[in-house]
């Protein structure tokens, strides 16, 4: 199907999932953290501290994932967003009126859970339900709420807080959440759509569906996620101690910072790539390729002094968030079927969010002990490469296995 008529066919679940991932960015990192100055100096809080406190919420809302995420196989898309906006932007008013560090912690946990954990889970979700032959197209379409949330909001919210005053820009934002996300959300996911035009002999749909407690139990998943895993725990645990970077090398900090530009469009660019790849060959076809760009882009960044390489890594991380993006929301539904597909995802996010929160603090401890962080990043790089190898060996067996029950059925 041509895209253009692809786009405007599925337009309302499109536009649907694209708008719960844009809209979590009111739970991500990125957006949290442009209070983080304020919220230090309200509280008293050292940049270790709040450091921590923040790694805790987020490990706590990492824990509840696998158990609340389970509700997405439960309800529609519809209800499930009734459920988590509101809370999400309840989560928005407890940090505009929070002047504890105790509710602070809470009020974290809440944004964490319900925005980066919750909204994107339910857009994935239901997106791998929505669609099979074109399920890698419809998912880098959804996905590029993140990215629009990342070129939008912050500007947005800085501005309304140099106006307002931070916690009334979270006011404002909570006001967004209920007026305009909550009602356009829930209008475009009323009506679930059925794959119904979808070959029911295509790459993109299971041969059966699995419970989770089956896929707890096969070793391909757990060989799977240590390469899903590895771009979200490298790129955060990079850009966490990119200022330290920064001044090791030399390098002007404003200069490294407009490189983040070259990532973006990178990133753009391959999550729309990767979606087409994945519609003709399959996301566990793709399972070889898509941690090389970033092998490659570690192993400049580690080796390279030079400010330009800041550039060359960029774009190859873009390529890999690209692949990884996209790979992440259509990968799962194809090997594990739909049938209990939010509560998997639920615990693969879980590990993930895990992982972003572990990454910053382990590496950190590494660099306090001596161990010199050049050489930290040129490790992350050789673990690339070689999940790569397991990532093409893993494939290979995957569409063994999946031929190998096709003619079970058939016989």
């Amino acid at each position: 199907m041509p895209f253009v008529r692809f786009v405007a066919n599925n337009a309302r679940w499109i536009a649907g999932g694209f708008l719960l991932t844009f809209f979590s960015a009111f739970g991500q990192t990125f957006f949290i953290s442009l209070s983080a100055g304020d919220i230090r100096a309200e509280y008293g809080l050292s940049h270790g501290q709040f450091g921590g406190l923040y790694m805790l919420a987020t490990l706590a809302s990492a824990l509840t994932l696998p158990w609340l995420g389970r509700i997405v196989d439960r309800y529609g898309a519809a209800r499930v967003t009734m459920i988590i906006v509101p809370l999400l932007a309840l989560g928005a008013v407890g940090m505009a009126f929070s002047v504890h560090i105790a509710t602070l912690v809470v009020v974290i946990y809440v944004l964490r859970l319900f925005g980066q954990g919750m909204m994107t889970q339910n857009a994935l979700t239901a997106t791998g339900r929505w669609f099979a032959a074109n399920r890698g197209r419809a998912v880098s379409l959804v996905t590029l709420g993140h990215n629009a949330g990342e070129a939008l909001f912050p500007f947005a919210f800085v501005a309304l807080a140099a106006a307002l005053g931070w916690r009334n820009a979270w006011l404002a934002g909570a006001a967004i959440l209920i007026l305009v996300a909550l009602p356009l959300i829930s209008i475009l996911t009323a009506r679930e759509r059925e794959p119904l035009s979808d070959p029911p002999d295509t790459r993109a749909v299971a041969p059966r569906d699995w419970s989770r407690a089956e896929v707890m139990r096969d070793p391909l998943f757990w060989v799977l996620l240590t390469g899903v895993l590895a771009p979200a725990f490298i790129g955060t645990t990079i850009f966490f101690h990119q200022v330290y970077l920064v001044e090791l090398r030399g390098w002007s900090l404003p200069v490294f910072a407009s490189s983040f530009a070259v990532m973006s469009v990178t990133t753009i660019c391959f999550v729309l790539i990767a979606g087409a790849l994945i519609d003709r060959f399959s996301a566990t076809a793709l399972l070889p390729i898509f941690l090389v760009p970033l092998s490659l882009a570690c192993l400049a960044l580690g080796l390279l002094e030079a400010q330009w390489s800041a550039f060359l890594f960029m774009a190859l991380l873009g390529v890999s968030y690209g692949f990884s993006s996209t790979l992440f929301g259509a990968l799962w539904p194809e090997i594990y079927g739909t049938r209990e597909l939010g509560a998997i995802r639920a615990v693969i996010v879980a590990m993930m969010v895990f992982g972003t929160a572990v990454g910053p603090g382990l590496t950190g401890a590494l660099i306090d002990i001596g161990v010199a962080y050049p050489a930290q990043i040129v490790v992350m790089g050789f673990y690339c490469a070689v999940v790569a190898v397991i990532m093409t060996m893993a494939s290979r067996r995957l569409l063994k296995r999946r031929e190998a029950h096709l003619l079970a059925n058939a016989g």
